[in-house]
């Protein structure tokens, strides 16, 4: 047996070197053209929600989705979501929502967002809140499904159409996974109880959520991307209809103590990813700051084009009547409808909660490419 020769060193330390520079050619190659997600699964909101909702229930009505698509999208805008803006910069098409049952094609992803829907799984009391029973536990058995019954198609090659709607085995481990979530547990919270009350039971809907990103590693996930809460005291709905009082107002209008729980939750969202970043082997989380993006858009309105940050473009509401957009009510003995307005791209808010094709699309150029982001790179980049 050869013990290590000065020739047999050589050889080594050659093969050695050409293995180096193969490693390194590919970690530039890799850092200079980004990854290739071949599908993308999003879990989340109303922020996200494609059509989930209005599939399940009852389906958005006009003049939502007037502005690009021309018609009802199932989303919560006057066009195209953060999500979209994500889909197109990674040269993928629009996700079908899982609940759709027409039409729907899951060859590159999936969106299981549920608008009004929680962290936290849905009881009856954030139920009778109003809020969706597609909590993000049941987006989770969603995604499961879906997987399990595509490998069972696979194994089974019965059909041979169905690789053109269904994503392939080998790529679930492969796709870019985005959540979304934790607005609505917090609004929840400062409806039916205090702000002090509701930062006490954030350490149980971040535990919720890291038991949902550890879930889905189990599953096979490996990248995330992870936005955190916008800032929900500068929501028109809220100014409009329960104005907060000067000693709760921050400089630009905005409710402090809302905003104060979306800042609390967003910390403690982000110190959960870092832990979860030595935890989970081989998986790469990405924290998107997405309240720092809202906020300077909000605050500085007409620096970047758009009319003050608490005019809604669609419906109307007051401290004593709230008309929902594509809705009518009564209000003062009239039948009023909430109509949109003329210029939906110059509004930031559609319709007192949700953003504007605008706003979404000014708010996934500041986070897409990775400076809002902790690690800070590039969605293209999210894998390395």
């Amino acid at each position: 047996m050869d013990c290590g020769s000065l020739a047999s060193i050589s050889n080594k330390k050659s093969v050695m070197a050409v293995a180096v520079s193969v490693v390194l050619v590919a970690s530039l190659l890799g850092s200079s053209f980004g990854c290739h997600f071949p599908a993308i699964y999003i879990f989340g909101d109303s922020n996200s929600d494609t059509g989930s909702v209005s599939s399940a229930f009852s389906r958005v009505p006009p003049p939502y989705g007037e502005n690009f698509f021309g018609r009802p999208s199932g989303r919560c805008s006057d066009g195209r979501l953060i999500i979209d803006f994500i889909a197109d910069e990674l040269k993928l098409p629009f996700l079908s929502p899982y609940l759709d049952a027409i039409e729907s094609n899951f060859r590159h992803g999936a969106n299981f967002a549920a608008n009004s829907s929680t962290i936290l799984p849905a009881d009856g009391k954030i139920i009778g809140a109003g809020f969706n029973p597609l909590s993000l536990d049941i987006q989770l058995l969603q995604f499961k499904q879906l997987k399990d019954r595509t490998n069972e198609l696979y194994e089974e090659g019965k059909n041979p159409d169905f690789p053109d709607r269904l994503p392939r085995p080998e790529e679930f481990s492969k796709a870019l996974y985005v959540l979304d979530s934790g607005q609505n547990d917090l609004s929840y919270g400062m409806i039916t109880s205090t702000a002090e009350k509701v930062k006490a039971s954030i350490p149980n809907i971040i535990s919720q959520f890291a038991a949902a990103i550890e879930n889905l590693y189990q599953e096979g996930a490996r990248i995330f991307w992870i936005h955190n809460s916008g800032p929900l005291g500068c929501l028109p709905i809220l100014i409009g209809s329960f104005p907060p009082k000067r000693e709760n107002t921050d400089p630009i209008g905005c409710s402090k103590p809302h905003n104060e729980v979306a800042q609390e939750f967003n910390k403690q969202l982000k110190d959960m990813i870092s832990q979860l970043r030595a935890k989970l082997v081989g998986a790469k989380l990405t924290y998107v700051d997405v309240y720092s993006a809202k906020y300077s858009l909000i605050s500085k309105t007409n620096k970047y084009g758009f009319v003050g940050p608490f005019k809604n473009c669609c419906g109307h509401f007051g401290t004593d009547y709230i008309v929902q957009c594509g809705r009518t009510a009564v209000v003062n003995g009239t039948e009023v409808f909430g109509a949109s307005c003329d210029e939906p791209t110059k509004h930031i808010n559609w319709d007192g909660i949700h953003y504007t094709e605008a706003a979404n699309r000014w708010v996934a150029n500041r986070i897409l490419d990775g400076s809002l982001s902790d690690t800070s790179v590039p969605i293209t980049k999210a894998c390395v």
